[in-house]
């Protein structure tokens, strides 16, 4: 319940696109439960497959995995629940492929248990093997000092492990170093 098409408007003049022109382009979904991301992919796949709807190249799913831990809580439900994320990470993979898109996911951090003070980084991705290994590219975003933040490159089929640090300001991005 985050997503603010207001937020779209700056966005859109940062690049110097008509905001109208912008909104016209962009569907958006609030996903109620699990059954319904399923029923929302199955009517994704029919608009994508609508040339009269036009050429959309993203489709974004934040957070994949909040309404599963909501549904499917402890361990006595957790094969459902991890196939469950397996079919939607499938079905979100054949509509990359078949529809030449990119899919974003968010997913949602937890602390590691068994993390001692030595370690880095404490925090996992929630969702374990099915969405790590079925997404392509894994990018794990971070806060650092003041106002940086950190996008490690975690996994990719063609680039190693690799940080960038920037900074975002209300004009957008300041500066980004490797």
């Amino acid at each position: 319940g985050t997503f603010r098409p207001e937020r779209l408007a700056p966005i859109a003049a940062r690049f110097e696109l008509d905001h109208d022109f912008v909104m016209e382009n962009v569907l958006h979904q609030r996903v109620l439960n699990c059954d319904h991301l399923e029923e929302c992919l199955l009517e994704a796949a029919a608009v994508l497959a609508d040339d009269a709807q036009g050429p959309f190249r993203v489709l974004i799913v934040d957070s994949i995995i909040a309404l599963y831990r909501q549904e499917f809580p402890g361990r006595g439900e957790l094969a459902e629940r991890q196939q469950r994320i397996g079919f939607v990470m499938q079905a979100l993979k054949n509509l990359a492929e078949v529809f030449n898109l990119v899919v974003i996911i968010t997913n949602q951090v937890t602390a590691t248990p068994d993390a001692s003070a030595f370690m880095a980084d404490q925090k996992k991705a929630v969702g374990g093997n099915i969405i790590a290994h079925i997404s392509d590219w894994r990018v794990q975003l971070r806060k650092g000092k003041g106002d940086q933040r950190i996008a490690k490159l975690i996994d990719s089929p063609c680039m190693p492990e690799s940080e960038a640090i920037f900074a975002i300001s209300p004009g957008g991005v300041d500066h980004a170093t490797d």
